[in-house]
């Protein structure tokens, strides 16, 4: 329940950007249908695919191993020698240790989170700041802080080393060569530009104000967007898009050219003999029947239609359909991806780009479409992810599928309630002049409504457009796995076998809002636990590896609850110290000439 039920829903998004950026409200009712269908139609889908993602033995659900570590601490009694610790010793000690030491990076000293040590040498420089910097491309950027480190890929103790290998090739070849040495070559005039940002920009390099090429209905005024001039976008978030475009097409060779037979298999023999042992196991329960899924599916999806047409959402309902469907039909591709690697690609940009073309200049259809079409594949994968804990735990299959319901209906009450309280309680909220309440996720949302929706793809990356190049990104995708795979046909067994082109390309798929700091940090604890650790001691990586990773997680919760109820709702700040800045790298966020961005009204200065 709490699995389902954690973090934010998508759709909140929604409401963030309609009632911030759109400055539009359809009420309690209308946000709570949209949160709910959009969390619950995936569920439907789940069942479906339980013969695939569950019931085979390969489909392991690396995030489950920290939970099953986690219960077994709870529950299992440990007989040891005089001296040893036992996993609940262990989990207790650094639980108590993450919630203090917590308190320092989120609250005392949150300088920690990101210490820019190469870029302290000469601030004032703007290339060494760009580089080095944290809201710039982060290299010798260290982070104190596992909420930080994990925010975006998760544990590093837990995704196997071969993935982050994957994510680590990916990440430096887009991140730290593609990147800089598109920028600095100036492409697509990227020196008028932060190198980093999902910002949006005029050709001078003004902010772009998105609201004055809009009609009164939050739809394209064509002659005012003429008037005002192309919109333009940062090297990283460009490039981001183009790989993005590439993984989509890899997923689907992949998944043909890797698990095609396995594929094939599964549908033929359904539940054959060829299950786990968890599986045979689970027999002893009665097993949910596939229509309970298939009338969630059907009515979630009425229910969605209905949202759609009765509030003004401009997504007619043909277009709900098809939402549902390229989520369903991307549904399995990505989870056979998700189940051994722990990384899941998102549809995101494909879900844009698609009615970015049916619908163009409509950002609010156009974000609720990919809401229905990317956020139904991947609640299907946590109801898929958690469908396998319940496998391994053997929790009865009908009490796993009604405490999941539950717990998504509560937890789209939660977040509709505390969305709606701090968007009416927290002045300029979503704003750098709201900060620390900045909201770098709904920016980002906000940015992609404005590119594929208001803009729409055939503007931006159409022909005539200067990032058309970005959009044979998808006939290379559609190409990459091959030699990989035919190679490792006539070679078993070498380490191109370990290459995983769905998992490098959208390695970085997350940034923005994610740094690149961040995934450094993250693959160097990686590289410490299951490579390390992992060969040279695995009997203590065996026993505690998957504990110190609940543990680790669990305090920083505990702590980050305490200090958000007792503390920031009050506004009570600790006393202002070095240490509690975060702009001491402060041209990390300028241009190649020293200029911060701003508004087009307004005269531009130099950062030093």
């Amino acid at each position: 329940m709490a699995n389902c039920g954690a973090g934010t829903a998508y759709a909140v998004d929604i409401i963030v950007i309609q009632r911030v950026f759109y400055f539009q409200n359809f009420g309690f009712l209308a946000n709570l249908l949209l949160i709910l269908t959009t969390q619950l139609v995936g569920y439907g889908m789940a069942g479906i695919l339980r013969r695939y993602l569950v019931y085979p033995a390969a489909m392991i659900w690396p995030s489950n191993l920290v939970t099953v570590a986690l219960f077994n601490t709870l529950h299992r009694h440990e007989h040891l020698a005089p001296g040893q610790w036992t996993r609940q010793k262990f989990f207790a000690v650094f639980a108590v240790a993450s919630f203090c030491y917590y308190w320092i990076p989120a609250y005392i000293f949150p300088a920690i989170t990101a210490l820019t040590l190469l870029c302290y040498i000469n601030p004032s420089n703007v290339v060494l700041s760009q580089v080095t910097g944290s809201q710039g491309l982060g290299i010798g950027v260290v982070s104190l802080d596992w909420n930080t480190i994990t925010a975006f890929l998760g544990s590093p103790l837990i995704t196997p080393w071969w993935a982050q290998v994957n994510i680590m090739m990916g990440f430096v070849l887009i991140a730290w060569v593609a990147v800089p040495t598109a920028y600095y070559l100036n492409v697509w005039g990227a020196k008028n530009y932060p190198i980093l940002t999902s910002k949006l920009f005029t050709t001078e390099g003004y902010y772009y104000d998105t609201l004055s090429i809009l009609t009164p209905t939050k739809t394209l005024n064509e002659p005012l967007y003429n008037s005002y001039g192309p919109l333009r976008i940062a090297t990283f978030f460009a490039i981001s898009y183009g790989v993005g475009f590439a993984g989509l097409t890899a997923i689907i060779a992949h998944t043909f050219l890797y698990h095609r037979k396995q594929i094939w298999a599964q549908w033929k023999e359904a539940r054959g003999s060829s299950q786990d042992i968890h599986y045979k196991m689970m027999q002893a329960y009665q097993e949910v029947p596939e229509w309970w899924y298939l009338s969630l599916f059907v009515v979630m999806v009425a229910l969605a239609i209905v949202t759609c047409e009765v509030w003004d959402y401009g997504l007619p309902w043909w277009c709900v359909l098809l939402a549902v469907g390229i989520s369903a039909l991307f549904s399995l591709p990505i989870g056979l991806i998700q189940a051994v690697t722990n990384q899941q690609p998102g549809l995101n940009i494909l879900t844009e780009f698609v009615i970015g073309y049916i619908l163009p200049g409509r950002p609010i259809a156009n974000v609720t479409f990919k809401t229905y079409g990317y956020i139904s594949m991947a609640n299907s994968m946590t109801f898929l992810g958690d469908l396998k804990l319940g496998q391994y735990m053997k929790i009865p299959p009908k009490a796993m599928f009604m405490t999941q319901l539950i717990g998504t209906v509560i937890a789209g009450l939660v977040n509709l309630t505390t969305a709606n309280w701090l968007l009416s309680s927290r002045p300029h909220i979503c704003t750098q002049q709201g900060y620390p309440w900045t909201c770098p996720g709904a920016n980002v949302f906000f940015s992609a409504s404005v590119i594929w929706g208001v803009i729409a793809p055939e503007r931006m990356f159409g022909s005539t457009s200067i990032y058309h190049p970005l959009m044979y990104f998808f006939f290379f995708g559609l190409f990459i796995p091959v030699p990989f795979y035919l190679f490792s046909k006539r070679w078993p067994g070498t380490i191109v076998d370990r290459i995983h082109t769905p998992v490098l390309l959208t390695s970085t798929g997350m940034m923005p809002p994610a740094r690149p700091y961040q995934y450094a940090n993250w693959l160097g604890i990686g590289f410490v636990f299951q490579y390390c650790i992992r060969k040279y001691h695995n009997s203590w990586y065996q026993r505690f590896n998957y504990v110190l990773s609940a543990a680790l997680d669990s305090g920083v919760a505990i702590a980050a609850l305490l200090i958000f109820f007792t503390l920031q709702v009050h506004e009570i700040e600790f006393p202002k110290w070095w240490g509690t800045s975060m702009n001491h790298c402060p041209l990390d966020r300028a241009n190649y000439y020293g200029q911060m961005p701003m508004e087009k009204n307004t005269t531009s200065t130099v950062a030093h």
